[in-house]
Order: structure tokens, then C-alpha cells, then sequence
């Protein structure tokens, strides 16, 4: 039943994901609009999604150790340090705990602080 208040919403899915969808709302007494209201609703009450929400395993990372990510990350700034024509770039020095300015002819120059 439609009241003055309702708008209508048109969501794109997976043709596979939206009949399983389907079957289990039947079991569970429901439809696709009842769900999704009851989906909304429950986010607006919690003020958040409600079931975790993370980007681990996926995109940049996905099944790579902090070394792997970190050996990547030294490299693509070692590559920008060669090809950024003689500007600084900001590093960190974890020995010595203070920020540094490293040159293209590898020379570092400390930040005060």
C-alpha cells in the first residue's frame, strides 16, 4: 500500500543476485520493497550501515603483507625521486624520528622540529 509520502526508487542489481533475493524474502514472508524499507530503516536508526562495512581484500593490497605494501610504497617514491627533476620529497626518518627533504642525488636535508 502506497501513501502520499512515498517516493518511488530504482535500483540496479544482478539478475541472479535479485531472484535469489526474491526467494529468500518469500521465505521470509517479506518483498523487495518491504526489505529494502526495513534495510533503510535500520541505517537510519543506527546512523551507520548495519553490518560491517570494509575494504580489506580488496583493491590496492588484497593479499599483500605490510612488507609487500611497504617494499611497494619505497619503490614507487625511490621512482619518483629519480624522475622528479631535482625536487625534494618528503620522508621520514624512523631512526632519527624527524621529517626529512630527500634530493634527486639522494642528499637529505632534516626538517626543524
Amino acid at each position: 500500500m502506497t501513501t502520499p509520502t512515498d517516493v518511488r526508487v530504482t535500483v540496479r542489481v544482478d539478475k541472479n543476485l535479485k531472484e535469489n533475493a526474491d526467494f529468500l524474502f518469500e521465505r521470509l514472508g517479506l518483498n523487495m520493497s518491504v526489505a529494502f524499507n526495513m534495510f533503510l530503516r535500520k541505517a537510519v536508526n543506527e546512523n551507520a550501515i548495519p553490518f560491517p562495512v570494509s575494504a580489506a581484500g580488496t583493491g590496492f593490497g588484497a593479499g599483500l603483507s605490510a612488507n609487500d605494501i611497504t617494499s611497494a610504497f619505497n619503490t614507487a617514491v625511490q621512482g619518483n625521486i629519480r624522475t622528479n627533476h631535482g625536487f625534494p620529497i618528503a620522508k621520514y626518518d624512523t631512526v632519527e624520528k624527524k621529517a626529512y627533504l630527500e634530493f634527486a642525488d639522494g642528499k637529505r636535508e632534516y626538517v626543524n622540529g
